[in-house]
């Protein structure tokens, strides 16, 4: 990781392998978990990979209390290292905040692709779009989010403090960003239409966080989208089946 200066902002990044530029947003939690997955991103492309303001070693600013804040940050960062054509994939969180760079700004972007990706409300007030993760114990949300929990799932037991410290830290700031309105932009869904650009809907067919049928309506939403499943993952499968997610993107890229 090197830490870069994005409009006075201190943001991690991690810059990684050659080839095109494409910009990878991770999701609200187990961040660490993506490391190999990123490592084999940059056998093709130039991965460049942030780490949200309050997730690493760096604090969140004290004015930064939404989405569209990490939305104009990224931004900021493309214009900083003067990509272009790049290709942006987010990842639950990470997709909520890659819509909301496309509806304001897509002049540096070729293609989006959201994995599991929340933000948008499509169902009515009282009815929820997302489980909600800061109600269930673990052993209720884990069959949510993974295919195969025992395996995928984290273990407290075999984690250091730091470890132990950092789980807290991604809990804490996904409330942060993400808890009111729960894991959406209520006007978010009005300007889909400005998301223009070929994007690719990636879902794991067990998750239960946010359902495959959201992510063919989200889809459906998009001017130009595709959408497909993933077998065995639930709701992180860039975490349980990352191969399949990266031939997926390379496939859908090379089109």
């Amino acid at each position: 990781m090197e830490t870069l200066d994005v409009g006075g902002v201190s943001l991690e990044v991690h810059i990684a392998g050659s080839g095109p530029p494409l910009l990878y947003l991770h999701a609200e939690q187990y961040v660490e978990q993506v490391t190999g997955y990123l490592a084999a991103l940059a056998r093709n492309w130039t991965v460049i990979a942030p780490r949200h303001p309050g997730y690493g070693t760096t604090s969140a600013p004290t004015d930064f209390r939404s989405v569209d804040d990490l939305a104009y940050l990224y931004l900021d960062l493309l214009d900083k290292l003067k990509h272009d054509r790049v290709v942006l994939v987010g990842a639950s969180l990470g997709g909520w905040i890659a819509l909301e760079m496309c509806v304001r700004n897509r002049t540096r972007l070729s293609n989006l692709v959201l994995v599991s990706s929340v933000g948008v409300k499509f169902s009515g007030r009282e009815e929820r779009d997302f489980a909600d993760l800061f109600y269930m114990p673990d052993i209720e949300a884990f069959p949510l989010l993974f295919a195969d929990p025992k395996r995928h799932a984290p273990n407290y037991a075999g984690m250091s403090s730091a470890q132990l410290e950092g789980l807290a830290r991604e809990r804490q700031m996904l409330a942060h960003y993400g808890w009111r309105p729960y894991l959406h932009n209520p006007g978010l869904r009005r300007w889909l239409h400005r998301a223009d650009l070929p994007t690719l809907v990636l879902w794991g067919e067990s998750d239960g966080l946010a359902k495959p049928a959201y992510g063919r309506l989200l889809a459906s939403t998009l001017p130009a989208a595709e959408f497909s499943l993933i077998q065995g993952a639930g709701h992180y499968p860039e975490i349980e089946q990352p191969d399949a997610v990266i031939r997926a993107i390379d496939a859908f890229v090379a089109k």
